[in-house]
């Protein structure tokens, strides 16, 4: 029954990924990092990615003219979306890299996916930030826009992780015996479910960031 239900979860994360792909390459983002950030959204978000979409993605689409009446908290969110969207890229090529090579630490293959996981992930986080930082202010130059990217991400990674690796956890060692295995469906439904975790454990740091002016409400 749970794989069935992991089958489903997937497909449902799929097919939202691709109504928002349609609909970007419809009406492309202000910012060239967002065609990429809503759909990434859409594989663990599902329905609930589409309806922030229409709802405060599209106000940054370059050929729309939409008043924007968003309050600090959507504009939080999508801070919140573009951050954890790196992280996602990040630990899904994680994945298979510590399944195909067979890396352990300490003995332990979550450690390793902890590790290998973990520095992905803030590596692409960096990027989608950069990519973001850089087409605002080109005055800063590469280096001063990587420099703001590190500032800006790494507290706001580091809580998205510590979401994700507890459910991880959670899962390697209490709701199953045996842990799925990156082959299964049930593996991915649970990394869906640690992707959501991840946002919400990041949510309260990039409202600090932003709060704070270390980094900018999107």
């Amino acid at each position: 029954m749970l794989t069935i239900i992991s089958w489903i979860a997937l497909g449902i994360g799929v097919i939202s990924s691709i109504i928002i792909l349609v609909d970007i390459c419809r009406h492309p983002q202000m910012m060239s990092i967002m065609n990429v950030v809503w759909p990434i959204n859409g594989w663990f978000f599902g329905p609930f990615a589409i309806w922030t979409y229409f709802r405060w993605g599209r106000l940054k689409a370059k050929n729309l003219q939409i008043e924007d009446k968003r309050e600090k908290p959507a504009k939080v969110f999508v801070s919140t979306s573009h951050c954890s969207s790196g992280c996602t890229v990040g630990d899904a090529v994680g994945v298979p890299i510590v399944a195909l090579t067979g890396l352990t630490i300490v003995g332990s293959t979550l450690f390793a996916h902890y590790v290998v996981e973990f520095v992905l992930a803030y590596l692409f986080g960096i990027i989608f930030q950069f990519f973001a930082i850089y087409p605002m202010d080109k005055n800063k130059g590469i280096y001063g826009s990587l420099k703001a990217a590190i500032k800006a991400d790494s507290f706001s990674l580091i809580a998205f992780e510590i979401g994700m690796f507890g459910w991880m956890a959670i899962v390697h060692f209490i709701l199953f015996t045996e842990p799925p295995k990156p082959h299964e469906a049930t593996y991915w439904f649970m990394m869906q479910i640690a992707m959501i975790l991840g946002f919400i454990t990041s949510y309260p740091a990039n409202w600090w960031l932003v709060k704070k002016g270390i980094k900018e409400e999107m």
